[in-house]
């Protein structure tokens, strides 16, 4: 697996391409303060665009959607590492 970066660049969204022999790629883009709705209101949050490319012959759909859902809450709670 690699991890490409265009945060350093600017890059705010992209679709990173699956290089053999790996068998996923997680792209990151540049973080940046967006309104969150939190009930009523809206508030400021802190977000960081992550992508995921797999080879779904060898990795399950589900397990990558958990991976990337599990990295963002890792990342957000720090103090949980």
């Amino acid at each position: 697996m690699t991890i490409s970066s265009l945060g350093g660049i600017g890059g705010t969204d992209f679709t990173p391409i699956i290089h053999q022999p790996e068998v996923a790629i997680l792209g990151v883009t540049q973080s940046r303060i967006k309104p969150v709705r939190e009930g009523e209101t809206f508030q400021p949050r802190l977000m960081m665009p992550l992508s995921l490319s797999y080879d779904h012959r060898v990795i399950n759909g589900a397990d990558a959607a958990r991976f990337v859902r599990r990295l963002g809450d890792l990342l957000a709670s720090p103090s949980a590492l």
